[in-house]
């Protein structure tokens, strides 16, 4: 009997061989080296390993697939400008071992689906275009043209454009990005959902609203010269570990650095430079001067208690806030001030669940300094007040003058390698009217004013019909999106699924009635087209673009680029009725580049800026003062404290990644910053909410969430007692993404709530 939809999504439930051990106290170093080693060694073949390290993120070679950290604009390291995870990356998508026809011919759906996550992704890296026929078992080989004429086929036989939702993951190029919307919207639709909706949305709602820009406003330059630096619900050891080296130079030009998250995460205690065999011998640099043990979803509450602190100060003493700035460049401090003192510190520093010790070692130093850059990633955004939390960090920034000034600023850290990029070039479910009147100047056709469905809203048309193709360029979407077995559910309503991939993934095992698998090459190869080996670019999290050339040949002649994946399908979907000549645009991306210049604001001359070896900036007021708010200035907002009343034997939840992974993609089983083993289905407890429970170290568990009378289940789980604030515990995703209710999301940003789920642990007898 064939498998369901959910069955397929959900990872199986068997146990590994899980070994515990006392975290670390340091990272990177030695352990770093011999993990980034042993993955390289183990799944990269040898001729390849030099060519990688050399040429990954410097100038002239090709950028990370991983996370979206900056490189120095200057002069880059000899011995590799990558980390452990950057190196771990390299291993997934330019392993050795190929799949093809023979490969799915071998092994049906169904078996497929009964592999861990881990196991799916170590498969190996898809060879040929593959097809699901409707009632089949087993996918199987189909060409290039026919895979596209099938797309067309089915996209010009619905009733209307929006049935069809095209997604984008963060690793597509801004090439590849801009022509994918441009072909979207020819189409007929605004129907972009991308991983922003997932991860940073709640960032760039916030940002826009009070800064003007849905971005940040630091440099790495500005890291480098804060006095303090506040590093707030992240954890770049694991997710972005060169920003620990940035942070490595704050310390040594006299900056403080704060950490603020429910976990002591290793990576933000200490760090030793794996690049120097001094820090290697000595043992390394302390990084955090002060960590505040915050409790899941007490950050307004925390930054209120330190604005009202801060306000009486400044009423007693003066010279708290910059009152200069505040009068010169910002609007709302008498609304935000009469707001703020309605709010009792007592009140708010429980809620926080920081103790009054830690939070007067916080408020002297944000006293002290000046020059202040908040660092932040999902740990805030993924909360129904996820909005709230990014502009109360605003408020502070704001009071201290602390916006568009060397050494500090906004510093939201992006997770996928061009997800902020994507967003520049039009991949938005609800751009801004002036970019497709751009759009319809350019290219003739008048895109749809209408904002098209966000990633939620997309599942929900999945599931209720209203949808009826998905289309995946690059990403992991079944394992990403929250409330897995409805959005399984979703994606087998449609009548096509289609992923653009460069190795197998779960989404590829929950279809459609029909699905294609459309290989594509990785970062690392060489792109060929009829003008010779093509050049991408990509943009960073501090809005720097920079080229990208891949340097190794393709695993596989079968495999085409992203360029050359829209263009096809544009072809074959539009036919003669596009105003565009697609084909030209997969033989030159030159052109494309060209398009882009006329289009999207900051990139004039792009052609002739890309090939500047440090990349260049885009245009960024917050960083110039310059607010393009509706208020002309930067404004200061009022925001509410969460109203978390958890039940007698609830527990709020977050969901978080291992040491080995990245996203989706699991490198491997173990989390060794958090000293666990060979093993992903674990909840980390609280000792003493596991002492009240009856719980012992790896008692089998099964978790429950309730929302909106919906109950959601995930079973089989190890509890392992952890530091982690009590009434709160945290586990891997995607195993727990079942338990994130869709419709539990940010306000204005949809971003799922997967930070803040309330959960009971039940024990299985």
């Amino acid at each position: 009997m064939s498998k369901s939809p959910i069955d397929k999504a959900l990872t199986p439930e068997k146990f590994e061989a899980l070994k515990i051990k006392k975290p670390p106290t340091n990272s990177a170093g030695i352990g770093g080296v011999k993990a980034a080693t042993s993955h390289a060694v183990k799944y990269i073949k040898p001729s390849n390993i030099l060519k990688i390290t050399q040429n990954l993120n410097q100038k002239g070679g090709f950028d990370c697939p991983g996370c979206a950290w900056p490189d120095p604009d200057d002069d880059r390291s000899s011995l590799g400008e990558y980390c452990e995870n950057g190196l771990k990356a390299m291993a997934e998508e330019m392993q050795n071992k190929l799949i093809n026809r023979d490969f799915f011919a071998s092994h049906s759906v169904d078996e497929l689906a009964e592999l861990s996550d881990f196991e799916i992704g170590k498969s190996g890296r898809l060879a040929e275009p593959m097809y699901l026929p409707e009632g089949a078992t087993h996918y199987q080989p189909i060409s290039w043209e026919d895979a596209f004429n099938k797309v067309g086929e089915h996209l010009n036989a619905l009733d209307h454009p929006d049935e069809a939702v095209f997604y984008t993951s963060g690793r597509t190029t801004n090439e590849a990005a801009f022509l994918y919307q441009l072909f979207v919207r020819e189409y007929g639709t605004s129907n972009l959902p991308d991983c922003s909706n997932m991860c940073h949305e709640a960032s760039g709602s916030a940002l826009s609203e009070t800064l003007g820009i849905g971005k940040g406003s630091v440099t790495l330059d500005d890291l480098y010269k804060a006095e303090l630096v506040m590093v707030v619900g992240q954890n770049p050891a694991t997710n972005h570990p060169r920003m620990l080296s940035a942070l490595e130079k704050t310390k040594k030009n006299g900056g403080k650095i704060i950490a603020i998250n429910p976990l002591p995460e290793v990576g933000l205690m200490k760090f030793t430079d794996p690049q120097n065999p001094i820090k290697m011998l000595t043992g390394g640099t302390k990084l955090s001067d002060v960590f505040v043990p915050i409790t899941i979803n007490g950050d307004v509450a925390f930054f209120k208690a330190l604005l009202l602190k801060l306000l009486e100060k400044e009423e007693e003493t003066g010279g708290v806030f910059d009152k200069t700035f505040i009068e010169e460049y910002t609007s709302g401090l008498d609304d935000f001030i009469s707001d703020l003192k309605t709010y009792d510190f007592e009140t708010c520093l429980k809620a926080s669940g920081v103790s009054k010790d830690i939070f007067d070692a916080v408020l002297d130093l944000v006293l002290k300094k000046k020059k202040i850059i908040i660092c932040w990633a999902m740990g805030l955004t993924q909360h129904e007040n996820a909005v709230d939390n990014i502009r109360e960090l605003v408020n502070l920034l704001l009071l201290k003058g602390s916006i568009g000034k060397e050494g500090a600023g906004t510093c939201p850290v992006r997770g996928h390698s061009n997800v902020q990029g994507d967003r520049t070039v039009g991949i938005w479910e609800s751009a801004p009217q002036a970019f497709l009147d751009k759009i319809e100047a350019k290219y003739g056709f008048k895109p749809s004013p209408k904002h098209g469905y966000s990633v939620i809203e997309s599942i929900k048309a999945m599931y209720e019909k209203k949808a009826r193709v998905f289309f995946g360029l690059g990403g992991n979407f079944i394992s990403a999106v929250p409330d897995t077995a409805y959005s399984a559910q979703a994606l087998a309503h449609c009548n096509l699924t289609v992923h653009v991939s460069t190795k197998l993934n779960r989404s590829h095992l929950v279809t459609g009635q029909e699905a294609l698998i459309l290989p594509c090459l990785g970062r690392a190869e060489k792109d060929y087209q009829k003008t010779g080996v093509q050049t991408q670019s990509v943009e960073n999290s501090m809005g720097i673009v920079s080229s990208t050339r891949g340097v190794l040949e393709p695993c596989s002649e079968s495999l085409m680029s992203e360029v050359a994946v829209v263009c096809g399908i544009a072809h074959a979907t539009l036919k003669h009725k596009s105003k565009i000549d697609w084909l030209a645009y997969k033989d030159d991306y030159n052109l494309v580049r060209d398009d882009i210049a006329e289009v999207v604001s900051g990139f004039e001359n792009y052609n002739t800026k890309i090939q500047q070896p440090s990349g260049f900036y885009l245009p960024n007021g917050a960083r110039i003062r310059k607010f393009n708010t509706k208020t002309g200035k930067a404004n200061f907002t009022k925001n509410k404290l969460p109203n978390w009343q958890l039940k007698d034997d609830e527990l709020v939840m977050m969901t978080i990644r291992s040491h080995d992974q990245f996203n989706t993609t699991i490198y491997g089983l173990d989390d060794r910053y958090r000293g666990v083993f060979n093993e992903r289905r674990i909840v980390f407890m609280n000792r003493e909410d596991m002492k009240q429970r009856g719980l012992q170290e790896q008692d089998i568990v099964n978790l429950k969430s309730e929302y909106n009378g919906v109950i959601r289940e995930a079973n089989n789980f190890k509890v392992v007692g952890y530091d982690i604030p009590k009434n709160c515990c945290a586990t891997y995703f995607p195993e727990t993404n079942v338990l994130v209710p869709l419709d539990s999301f940010a306000h204005t940003a949809k971003t799922p709530a997967s930070k803040s789920v309330r959960i009971t642990v039940e024990p299985v007898h």
